[in-house]
């Protein structure tokens, strides 16, 4: 069985690889390292080419290619590894469940085994999600129950036993993060807070009606500023304990409508809000709330971004994004 011993506090010498690293979350996380002076290489996705970026060697890698994954990483031959690669939409699961999990367990054995043919462990972070466990009015600690209630949660248990089994039973030192929702400049808007914000800039910029059409509002979702997210991935990596599950999360539940309210009082704007009722879903769980402290206890983490100064962040985003489109009243403007 391999050691662990030796990454407790020493010096990365090797370079440290990022799966995902064209992503949402693999951006901040580069951020983190590279201000930590930690030589970076990124994989991506052949067919989505990466930002142009400064200071990272870039690799294009398919996870499901075993061959290109070992040649890979013989030629990188990491220190460390931060597994983020995932499929991570939830609705799109539905539509593509084999794809989720060909690509969150099959990638991550793949990910695995060509570890152990290296033979020379690095140690790894595998990112999972917080929606593995089953709903619940109590905050979720690590020890709640799990009930996968869709494809992509499904997939993200599995590879939760995938890297334990590669620790029991091989010594190949990995962490797992289940993460709950995690916020900021840059997300998608196919995810609610960063839909509203770019909802705001755009009737802001005069490319869309004043009125904003939403679902549900009533829910409360325990939400963590990237930033703060990536911190809590670097402070596992270096002091988590291999085969152990964290959370990391907030610890406080937002509820839908106040997120919504907070951006709409910071429009520039009059923006009126309707409820859909196509958009309202039977099935949505009415409360997230997570606990950090085995995180905390263990690492010193703790989230120190306020959701406020997030969503001003995210909307000024959106706001810039947008300021040049075609027919935005800031383009007119400068026109």
């Amino acid at each position: 069985m391999l050691s662990d011993t030796a990454w407790k506090g020493s010096v990365v010498a090797r370079p440290v690889l990022v799966t995902g690293a064209a992503g949402f979350v693999g951006q901040y996380l580069i951020d983190e390292l590279q201000r930590a002076g930690q030589e970076v290489v990124g994989w991506y996705r052949p067919d989505a080419p990466p930002p142009h970026r400064h200071g990272i060697a870039w690799r294009a890698v398919d996870l499901l290619d075993r061959a290109a994954v070992g040649e890979a990483l013989a030629s990188d031959r990491p220190q460390r590894v931060y597994h983020l690669a995932a499929a991570a939409h939830v609705a799109r699961s539905w539509e593509h469940t084999a794809e989720t999990l060909r690509v969150n367990v099959l990638g991550t054995h793949c990910l695995i085994e060509a570890i152990r043919i290296l033979g020379d462990a690095p140690r790894i972070l595998v990112t999972s999600s917080s929606t593995v466990y089953r709903p619940s009015t109590d905050a979720l600690t690590e020890t709640s129950a799990v009930a996968p209630p869709n494809p992509y949660a499904l997939s993200k248990l599995a590879q939760e036993a995938l890297v334990r089994g590669a620790w029991t039973n091989d010594g190949i030192p990995t962490v797992i993060a289940r993460a709950f929702n995690h916020v900021g400049p840059g997300q998608s808007a196919e995810y609610f807070t960063s839909s509203f914000a770019r909802q705001v800039a755009a009737i802001e910029a005069g490319l869309a009606s004043p009125t904003i059409e939403v679902g549900n509002l009533d829910a409360a979702r325990d939400l963590t500023d990237v930033r703060d997210t990536v911190r809590a991935y670097v402070a596992l990596m270096e002091r988590g304990s291999p085969g152990t599950v964290y959370n990391v999360c907030s610890g406080r539940p937002w509820v839908v409508r106040d997120v919504l309210d907070f951006l709409v009082r910071a429009a520039h704007v009059p923006v009126s809000v309707h409820v859909n009722p196509s958009l309202l879903r039977p099935n949505d769980v009415p409360c997230v709330k997570g606990s950090f402290e085995r995180l905390s206890r263990e690492t010193g983490w703790t989230p120190s971004i306020a959701l406020e100064t997030t969503l001003k962040d995210l909307l000024d985003y959106w706001r810039h994004a947008l300021a040049g489109s075609p027919g935005s009243s800031s383009a007119e403007q400068r026109g």
